[in-house]
This record gives structure tokens, C-alpha cells and sequence, in this order.
């Protein structure tokens, strides 16, 4: 086993081991770098909604309220039931929107495989492929 040639972010050497024939590791493999980033994107895309954290804090606020805890406000549950209702409505909404954005993108990657299968068929070959 080798030690990866590749440097880390803080420009000191990588410390992952690899395999004799290789020099790098997959972080490190230029031949991964396209890998790499497609699977950045894909993380960043995926990063928790900001509304999910607020929903929480309004379901956490909302339960405390009905339960009357000490330091707030008491809440009957007839206000608090229409208040969840709401609540869930709107995480509803969220949902449906992310399947929408879900949808949409995975109609362009089709779309864009579609292009090639195409091209490939005619013999030619896609711009960018």
C-alpha cells in the first residue's frame, strides 16, 4: 500500500492509502474530478430547506403552548388543531414543490440522454459528449 500524492485544501499531503498501482485516491484521481463535482452538485441540491427548521420551531412552539409549559402562553387545543392543520398544509406544499424541482430535473437528464442515444444511433456524436 502507497500513501495519495494528492495535497488536501490546507495544502499539507493527502493521508489516504491506495493500492500500488495507483497514485492517488478517488478524492485526489484526476480522472474522478468530474465525478467529484457531479457529486457536489447533487449534495448542495439536497441541502434541508430553510422552512423545514422553521415548521420545527413553529411545531415546538405549538406543542409547548398546548401543554402549558412553564414560561408560555397556554393554547387551547381547539386553536392548536387548526394551527397543526396549517402547519401541515404548508410541509405539504414544501413537499409538493420539491417534486416538482425533482421532476423537472430528472426530465432534463432524460432529455439530455435522450440527445446522445439519438446521436449515437445516427453515428455522430453530440456536441459536448
Amino acid at each position: 500500500m502507497a500513501v495519495c500524492a494528492g495535497n488536501k485544501r490546507d495544502r499539507g499531503r493527502c493521508t489516504a492509502t491506495v493500492e500500488q498501482a495507483q497514485t492517488h485516491c478517488w478524492w485526489h484521481d484526476p480522472a474522478n474530478a468530474d465525478k467529484r463535482r457531479r457529486a457536489a452538485s447533487k449534495a448542495a441540491r439536497s441541502k434541508p430547506n430553510r422552512e423545514f427548521s422553521e415548521i420545527k420551531e413553529l411545531l415546538k412552539d405549538l406543542t409547548e403552548r398546548v401543554l402549558g409549559e412553564e414560561g408560555t402562553e397556554r393554547l387551547e387545543t381547539g386553536p392548536a388543531a387548526v394551527a397543526n392543520q396549517l402547519i401541515n398544509t404548508r410541509l405539504r406544499a414544501i413537499e409538493q414543490e420539491r417534486k416538482i424541482k425533482e421532476t423537472k430535473d430528472l426530465e432534463a437528464r432524460i432529455g439530455a440522454l435522450e440527445l446522445v442515444a439519438q446521436a449515437r444511433q445516427k453515428g455522430t456524436r453530440p456536441w459536448g459528449a
